[in-house]
């Protein structure tokens, strides 16, 4: 009789810790999802701004979420090749903005470049390793709605740590920017 008697305090403790679990489990999902991301970032296209080797970043969903991403901001995409990837890049021109775009990188003919304009809801993603990066100049514009996350900060490796600075490496390729008039 005294098993009987401690099997419902048992069940109801067992369902309240399960409740707590569940709370938090779906806490940490809406975190994650829609406020701050750990991603790691690997790879040679952003040379030398992160490492081949991997570094692990803090990304903020936020900005993604209200499209308020700039030109020279470092941001997490999903990859228009490879839905099932995500991309680490720079975003190098915003909607309305023109980019130009050589057509054989390694030789850097002028003559043989070609201008793309920017349509609404899309940006240009390119890595800071133009020699090494597959990037929009391989699969066109991307559109803001794959757009996952803006990259913080570099959280490792220790050497490393600080912020991602907004800038432009090679911003030479941006050839009409709303951002050259301020």
């Amino acid at each position: 009789m005294a098993a009987s008697a401690a099997s419902p305090g048992l069940l109801r403790e067992f369902l309240q810790r399960g409740e707590v679990m569940l709370k938090f489990g779906c806490f940490m999902h809406c975190v994650h999802n829609y406020f701050i991301q750990i991603t790691v970032c690997q790879g040679p296209s952003m040379l030398p701004t992160l490492n081949t080797t991997g570094d692990i970043v803090l990304t903020e969903c936020i900005s993604a979420y209200l499209q308020n991403i700039k030109s020279g901001d470092v941001v997490v995409a999903t990859s228009p090749a490879n839905p099932r990837s995500v991309v680490c890049k720079r975003v190098l021109a915003q909607e309305g903005e023109q980019v130009r775009v050589q057509s054989n990188i390694a030789l850097g003919s002028m003559a043989d470049d070609k201008k793309v304009d920017i349509p609404a809801g899309h940006v240009w993603l390119q890595g800071d390793n133009t020699r090494n990066s597959n990037d929009s100049r391989h699969y066109g514009p991307v559109p803001v709605a794959l757009l996952q996350s803006k990259v913080i900060c570099r959280i490792w490796p220790p050497q490393g740590w600080g912020a991602i600075q907004r800038g432009f490496p090679n911003k030479e390729f941006v050839v009409n920017s709303a951002v050259d008039s301020s």
